[in-house]
């Protein structure tokens, strides 16, 4: 047995020997949770303005308030309440390092979507020991959590780890802490209370005027860390039906477990409940989150979790705060040459040590401390290309995701990506430069991270049906921060699609959008992909960056399995753009916007293929060259001399896959 897997049988161990009150054995709630209820959807008016070629719709799905337990540790205050006031631009106040709120932020351009997803893990306890009305307030559990005392044996588990010993508190090993929730119903009612106040929250910012503003979604993130990997899911809602309670990895300690109570208790009730789910961070789940099919398993079995996943989880995360999860190079288990803008923000490659490569088959364990190997599917390019192979064998893609990005934010800041200003992301331990700019190389450092990304969805209007249907059809692209406006289609189209006035429209009538599936043409003639995009503008203070090239990424598997990779510029190219990195002023030429067609001249109509589009700004100055350039030299700490991380990056945006299969 290894000393990772030694670690919880040491912490129950002395925990118990200590009287510590733990209970792992309590994974459901008593009485269980109950199904979505029967209920009216309160009306909305119709939106002033519809498209019927579809926009684009800019938001953050991924964004945590002072109700996830992580976040309240660092003196996280804010509210749901507050999420949905800045991502509508309105100023919220950031704790300081003292945890005083004292620092104002405000986002440069209002969201048009966005969801709050606190942890359920652990939302009940955390209400119950920050509520100095509940009856445990004063117990020792609650103030462990609150950092106002220490047993002996959490500093001997956790050393000098503050936040660690504070979430011994409530946390537990995996369950509940009989101290905080022993009383029947103690904590099953507290949470009652917290996803109440979530979901009051969405209702409140719900713009269902004809202005359709803004749009809330109700949700929650399901959070199974086994040994420090991260197999997350963010849980979005269509709407305001929702079960009683939010699913958290404690009550289904799988994720199949989760989409199944899922079904149960939403989308197959007739209640008009309908929830989808979105793994992040792949990057650090050691190839646990695109985890092929156990082939130990009946055939039956694997085509039955395969539809049951394929059924509610139709995008996925690719770029966030913790690390970039397109694609990476040095895998030995890909084919094709190197990709050159591939080393975007790789959170594990700028750590203390290159990760291994997993063997065949393998999974491993503890990303989130840099251990354990990589995977290929750790990251979204190679699993869409393992899902066709999947689909070939189980008759069902498992791993048939669009793309999305996000923040991750715990500040309860959804959309707070720019570069220039950028606060961190986990309240009173990141909020200052100082803190931010340490020189650490753990995928715990703030330095190695980034600002994250925002999601992008197509749909006719700015209404929760409208951009759940386009989240179902992954009509939807990821983009790392900028609101480039990326458009994709393929089939049969004009090699002069470019030219086209009604391109879009053209694009719809003779083709298919991101996210969908190619018709084979009868004749076995290769699809014509165009794509096109628009440079963010920014605001008049702060331009966006123009663009540098469109590209087309390709997939496909050999007769051995192997996965091969190609690139593609379709539009734009390699060109003399730069940045002065004492000033962070762009130099040299790019563009407005871009369009081109590509059509595939080693196409195979008897060989399935992915393909989706990337699109790449100019460089500009990473964050933390900002933040360094702003310091006077004397005063700069490690992290801006630190070669773990660049000075610039390439902001992008990549849409969703275009799939081809063949006829049966």
């Amino acid at each position: 047995m290894n000393s990772a897997a030694l670690v919880p049988l040491l912490v129950l161990g002395v925990a118990f020997s200590a009287g510590c009150s733990l209970d792992v054995s309590n994974v459901e709630w008593e009485p269980p949770s109950a199904a979505a209820a029967k209920t009216s959807i309160a009306p909305a008016a119709p939106c002033q303005r519809s498209h019927p070629d579809r926009i684009a719709f800019f938001g953050d799905l991924h964004v945590h308030t002072g109700y996830s337990m992580d976040a309240r540790t660092r003196e996280m205050t804010l509210t749901p309440d507050d999420a949905y006031r800045y991502a509508t631009g309105g100023p919220i106040v950031l704790p300081d390092p003292t945890g005083t709120p004292s620092i104002p932020i405000r986002i440069d351009r209002p969201l048009d979507f966005a969801a709050v997803t606190d942890h359920a893990e652990w939302m009940a306890e955390v209400r119950l020991c920050t509520d100095p009305a509940s009856p445990i307030f004063d117990s020792d559990d609650c103030r462990m959590y609150r950092g106002e005392h220490t047993p002996w044996w959490a500093e001997l588990l956790m050393g000098d780890d503050p936040m660690l010993v504070k979430i011994l508190g409530v946390a537990g090993l995996g369950g509940r802490s009989r101290a905080i929730c022993g009383e029947p119903g103690r904590c099953r009612s507290a949470l009652l209370t917290v996803w109440a106040d979530t979901q009051a929250a969405a209702e409140r910012w719900y713009d269902r005027t004809p202005e359709c503003s803004f749009t809330s979604f109700h949700g929650w993130e399901y959070s199974r860390s086994p040994a420090l990997t991260k197999i997350h899911r963010n849980v979005i809602l269509r709407n305001e039906v929702a079960p009683e309670l939010p699913i958290s990895s404690i009550d289904a300690q799988t994720e199949r477990e989760l989409w199944q109570r899922l079904r149960e208790r939403c989308n197959d009730t007739e209640t008009g409940c309908e929830a989808l789910t979105i793994p992040h961070n792949p990057n650090l789940s050691n190839g646990n989150v695109f985890v092929l099919s156990d082939e130990r398993l009946p055939l039956a079995e694997q085509r039955a979790a395969a539809q049951l996943r394929a059924g509610l989880e139709p995008i996925a995360e690719v770029t966030q705060a913790k690390g970039d999860s397109e694609c990476r190079n040095g895998f030995a288990a890909i084919a094709g040459a190197p990709d050159e803008f591939c080393d975007y923000e790789k959170i594990r490659l700028a750590g203390d040590s290159e990760p291994a490569e997993c063997a065949e088959g393998e999974t491993g364990e503890g990303a989130l401390r840099g251990n354990g190997c990589a995977s290929p599917l750790d990251f979204a390019r190679y699993a869409i290309v393992a899902g066709i192979s999947e689909a070939e064998r189980l008759g069902t893609n498992p791993f048939r995701v669009g793309f999305i990005g996000s923040t991750d934010t715990h500040n309860a800041a959804p959309g707070a990506v720019q570069e220039f200003d950028w606060v961190g992301t986990r309240g009173a331990s990141t909020v200052t430069p100082l803190q931010r700019l340490q020189g650490g190389a753990t995928v715990q450092t703030e330095l190695l991270r980034n600002p994250g990304g925002l999601a992008g969805i197509y749909a006719e209007e700015n209404r929760r049906d409208a951009l759940f249907e386009g989240m179902k059809r992954a009509e939807t692209f990821a983009t790392t921060g900028p609101r480039i406006r990326p458009r994709f289609f393929a089939g049969g189209l004009p090699a002069d699609w470019c030219e086209q006035e009604d391109a879009v429209a053209v694009g719809y009538a003779h083709g298919v959008p991101m996210g969908g599936d190619l018709v084979p043409a009868r004749d076995g003639r290769a699809p014509v992909f165009a794509v096109a995009a628009l440079r963010d503008a920014g605001t008049p203070d702060r331009p966006g960056g123009l663009l540098q090239r469109a590209q087309i990424v390709k997939g496909w598997t050999d007769d051995e399995g192997r996965i091969h990779q190609q690139v593609i510029d379709v539009a734009g190219g390699a060109n003399d753009a730069g940045v002065d990195l004492t000033t962070c002023t762009p130099t040299g030429p790019g563009h407005e916007s871009l369009c081109g067609t590509w059509t595939d001249p080693d196409f195979d109509p008897l060989r399935p293929a992915v393909y989706y589009a990337r699109i790449l700004e100019n460089p500009s100055c990473r964050w933390h060259t900002w933040q360094c350039n702003a310091l006077p030299e004397s005063e700069r700490p490690a992290g801006c001399s630190s070669d773990r991380v660049p000075t610039t990056v390439q902001e992008r945006a990549y849409t969703s896959p275009i799939w081809y299969t063949p006829r049966p």
